[in-house]
């Protein structure tokens, strides 16, 4: 009896206080003052039990005022599932008509106890289980009430609902178990009822929580339209349908065991034992589940489908990634769930002008290959009509009468084949998808699934054709890959061409002088040497870029002695600033990218022109311009053809720019460029400095061919 005072007493304390805490704030808001009369009555309930614990008596009264606080508790929950709703009359009617039929079975339990308190013994084989059933169904309902409101709770208000839904469902929880026991074992255990005062105070902080986290008093927003969705429908009749079982074996148990003489209680054990092994063994068949959505669909529903919630199905599906599972896998399964079957076939157009096997899920292995002009093809490239098996074997003559079709013996082989969906991609068959026969036989088929699987096989055929495109397109870079190197591989050769072909030309009227054949050697040796190297590169050998410190004064001394070895004019004049001018970079490629814009420049200058090559220092970059008195370019063709590779105005294949502006953006450099018709060019290159840069005085000009 101690221990029952001091139990509900903290639990009278604590709900005495949320409400006259609640009473303290404005009180136009009807679920908070719902919440406010549930607390009190849990007060008062609570306070009456202490009373009787430690005076006795009041026991009727108690009983009394156990289902009016249960009341009080619907009453609040119906408020706030009211606000989720759109406001109408037919709506605030269908609820004021539900919360009069919890009031007038609430009443009747009321009467039904003191009827048995008072010594009634009408039905007297079921005494005192009828009171214990009703607490259990009060009990049900007010946890299939809060796990409604929860549904229906948005996610940004979970936030400060979600430990309202919790308090109030625990409680109601620990109701059930408490009633269930009592029912079991007809009589109510002494130290469950001692823990409900503690239990039932424990929710009252859960509820402070939510208050705290200033909890919007409305499911939703004003005039939002909230729909009972077939998710709900299905997890609520589950819930229901669980506690009805559950009660009905706590019958089956009791009496199993008041029959079984001395073998009562191991009978009893075993049967509840069984009976909940089945349960289980229900939950988890997949066939059950699909019959319980068919009658859903049937009873509780106008359309079978929740569109809204098999659209984010299906395009979530499509967009795993997953890689056991490929996308052709995953379209499959995306419509195979709109219609609960197992498993599908995905057969494609391939360019041999047959529609092929492409991937298969849960369906056994098979090779198709069916012409694209069999009668199959053509009826769902024309109609795009989704066939039924069954329908097709009941009453060919539904799809005859529309044009030819005869179903191919590898179809109709199968006795589990169900439906074959068209992809259309636009006004194209794509393909289709074989669909075996869903596990819930009385699973119907209608025109509102051919709509849904239609329409789902057209995005599943656009998600295809995007796969197949992105494939198409990374096939075609890797080509376009190839064709660059090509290109890269081409102007190179083309430079040492023209070298050797420079010698070639001067060797009959210079062939005697030692000098000449000085430079016809240094010609041929530096060309062998880059085609080693290119080689190299092309065998995959030749790895990153051998990057060191270089002198750039020396660099561009080199690389005009490059370009005027066989007598090419205009020379360029290189002028150096005082300091030796150090960059960080592969000697090859920077001497052979310097070497082609004078050689550009060359080629646009007469050979009465002059070209300039400068070298300074500019803060942390090296200055390199190269400057003629060419042809120019103009503004547009600067901007829109000189960095194109493959445009040029020499009839050339058009990279050697753009391949040095792409190593200078390596170095972290940039290109620039400027220009003027009939005045000329220059190309400036900024290229960073190295950390080996010195102060070494050097100043080094070349202005004509014969002082190198």
């Amino acid at each position: 009896m101690f221990i029952e005072s001091i139990s509900f007493g903290v639990s009278t304390l604590l709900f005495l206080m949320l409400g006259l805490i609640m009473l303290t704030g404005k009180r136009d808001n009807l679920p908070k003052n719902m919440l406010v009369v549930a607390s009190l009555a849990s007060a008062v309930w609570s306070g009456t039990v202490t009373y009787q614990a430690a005076f006795g008596g009041l026991l009727s009264f108690t009983l009394l005022l156990e289902l009016l606080r249960s009341l009080a508790w619907f009453a609040f929950l119906l408020v706030m599932l009211r606000t989720a709703y759109k406001n109408s009359d037919q709506v605030n009617k269908n609820f004021k008509i539900t919360f009069a039929g919890l009031s007038i079975f609430i009443v009747g339990l009321m009467l039904l106890a003191l009827y048995r308190i008072s010594g009634g013994s009408l039905f007297e084989f079921i005494a005192g289980n009828d009171v214990l059933v009703g607490h259990l169904l009060i009990s049900i309902g007010g946890i299939v009430i809060v796990e409604q409101l929860y549904r229906n709770t948005s996610e940004e208000q979970r936030w400060g609902l979600k430990y309202l839904w919790i308090g109030i469902g625990s409680m109601f929880a620990y109701d059930f178990y408490l009633y269930s026991d009592a029912f079991l074992f007809q009589r109510i255990d002494n130290e469950l009822w001692n823990a409900r005062g503690f239990i039932h105070a424990m929710v009252v902080p859960l509820i402070g929580v939510a208050i705290k986290r200033e909890m919007q008093w409305s499911l939703g927003k004003e005039s939002i339209d909230v729909f009972l969705s077939r998710r709900m429908v299905f997890h609520t009749t589950t819930l229901l349908a669980s506690g009805v079982y559950l009660i009905f074996i706590g019958f089956g148990g009791y009496y199993v065991r008041e029959m079984g003489g001395g073998w009562g209680e191991v009978a009893q054990a075993t049967f509840m034992f069984a009976a909940f092994l089945g349960l289980a063994v229900l939950f988890f068949s997949g066939k059950i589940r699909a019959r319980i959505k068919v009658m859903i669909d049937k009873h509780f529903f106008h359309y079978k489908y929740d569109y809204r919630d098999e659209w984010l199905r299906i395009i979530r599906t499509l967009s795993q990634q997953n890689e056991d599972k490929t996308l052709h896998v995953r379209a499959i399964r995306a419509l195979a769930q709109i219609i609960d079957s197992p498993g599908g076939l995905l057969v494609m157009e391939r360019e041999n002008g047959f529609f092929e096997s492409d991937e298969r899920w849960n369906y056994e292995p098979i090779k198709v290959r069916e012409p694209a002009d069999s009668t199959l093809n053509r009826f769902l490239a024309d109609f795009r009509f989704v066939i039924s098996l069954d329908e097709y074997n009941d009453d060919p003559e539904m799809y005859t009468r529309l044009g030819p079709l005869v179903l191919p013996e590898w179809l109709t082989s199968n006795k589990n084949a169900w439906l074959v969906v068209p992809l259309m991609l636009q006004d194209h068959l794509l393909g289709y998808v074989v669909l075996l026969r869903s596990p819930a036989h009385e699973r119907y088929f209608n025109w509102e699934d051919s709509d849904l699987l239609k329409t789902a096989g057209r995005q599943v055929a656009s998600h295809l054709a995007q796969h197949d495109a992105a494939q198409a397109l990374l096939s075609a870079k890797r080509f376009e890959e190839v064709n660059r190197l090509s290109a890269f591989i081409v102007h190179d050769i083309k430079n040492m061409v023209g070298q050797l072909s420079m010698v070639v030309s001067n060797a009959a009227r210079h062939k005697d002088n030692p000098r000449f054949i000085d430079d016809a050697i240094s010609t041929v040796e530096n060309s062998v040497n880059k085609m080693n190297k290119l080689l190299v590169r092309l065998r995959g050998e030749g790895g990153a870029d051998k990057k060191a410190p270089l002198n750039l004064c020396s660099l561009l001394e080199e690389s005009i002695r490059t370009c005027t070895t066989a007598g090419t004019l205009p020379v360029p004049v290189l002028s150096c600033t005082t300091e030796a001018i150090m960059i960080t970079a592969d000697k090859d490629r920077m001497s052979a990218n310097i070497a082609h814009l004078i050689q550009n420049a060359q080629d646009a200058t007469d050979d009465s022109g002059s070209i300039n090559v400068r070298l300074r220092k500019e803060g942390d970059y090296a200055i390199v311009e190269i400057a003629d008195t060419g042809e120019g370019m103009d503004e547009k063709f600067i901007h829109d053809k000189l960095f194109q590779p493959f445009e040029s105005t020499k009839g050339t294949m058009g990279i050697g720019v753009f391949q040095v502006r792409e190593y200078v953006h390596k170095l972290g450099g940039q290109l620039d460029v400027e220009s003027q018709p009939g005045i000329g060019s220059i190309f400036r290159l900024r290229i960073p400095l190295s950390n080996q840069s010195s102060n070494t005085a050097q100043v080094v000009q070349l202005h004509e061919h014969g002082n190198r």
